[in-house]
């Protein structure tokens, strides 16, 4: 949940909101996994949102911002489960299981093969690690690093073992739940959405952005330039706030 900065959820608020972040199964103080046995899959994932969305909505329908694998579950919640929808944001995303989009760009290919595990019992040596991480995604519109560092503190100081994140690539599958064309089951979403991308995303080109957008009747696409892939800077708030909180007036 630190991925989202307290500074932009206090303004979201602002706009008529009342704003849940929450930590994923092996993030933060949820729940957790020993690396590399997560006995969980992305289905789990999906109910634990719902479960969210029924305990704090009170029967109202939620508002739903998701980014990256955020976004994924975002998909699917308003495929699945649109009566528990008033509106979703998909940030930094693209459409679930499509192979046939443009893939990680080589720069960002090139730095994770250059990217070596920190010992992960020396916070400093983490939270660099950290900090590189997201400066690798990041796009040239500017890298706070002092910003992205306070986070990253965050993060490491709320993580009972950081290794445990990556269980997210290496959760279960279903084998009753086969892959789906997500791209032709968005064209039943009816909530109002906005696609939010970054046009310089070196893990979902602006082409992922767009193929969802197209996808869903009547989306909004806001691209950002000079972003990557990462939670949306502070120079694009005042774009992306009201674009998250437009459907308050729907």
């Amino acid at each position: 949940m630190e991925t989202w900065e307290p500074d932009f959820c206090t303004a979201l608020a602002g706009l008529g909101r009342f704003v849940v972040r929450y930590d994923l199964r092996d993030t933060g103080r949820s729940v957790s996994y020993p690396p590399g046995a997560p006995d969980y899959s992305f289905y789990d994932l999906l109910d634990d949102a719902v479960a969210l969305i029924d305990r704090f909505g009170g029967g109202r329908r939620a508002h739903v911002a998701g980014l990256s694998m955020g976004g994924a579950l975002a998909q699917f919640l308003a495929v699945d489960h649109a009566e528990k929808l008033a509106s979703v944001a998909l940030i930094s995303t693209s459409p679930v299981f499509a192979a046939d989009l443009p893939p990680l760009t080589e720069p960002l290919l090139r730095a994770y093969g250059e990217m070596k595990d920190p010992d992960w019992a020396d916070r400093d040596a983490v939270i660099e690690h950290l900090v590189h991480g997201a400066r690798v995604h990041s796009g040239p519109l500017g890298f706070d690093e002092a910003a992205v560092r306070e986070t990253a503190a965050r993060i490491h100081d709320r993580s009972p073992d950081l290794r445990t994140t990556g269980n997210h690539n290496a959760m279960k599958q279903e084998k009753d739940r086969p892959e789906r064309d997500m791209r032709a089951l968005l064209g039943a979403v009816s909530v109002p959405t906005v696609v939010i991308h970054g046009a310089a995303d070196p893990m979902f080109t602006p082409e992922h952005g767009a193929a969802l957008a197209d996808a869903i009747p009547g989306a909004e696409f806001l691209v950002l330039d000079g972003v990557g892939h990462q939670a949306p800077p502070r120079p694009t708030w005042d774009r992306v706030l009201p674009a998250i909180a437009f459907a308050s007036a729907g």
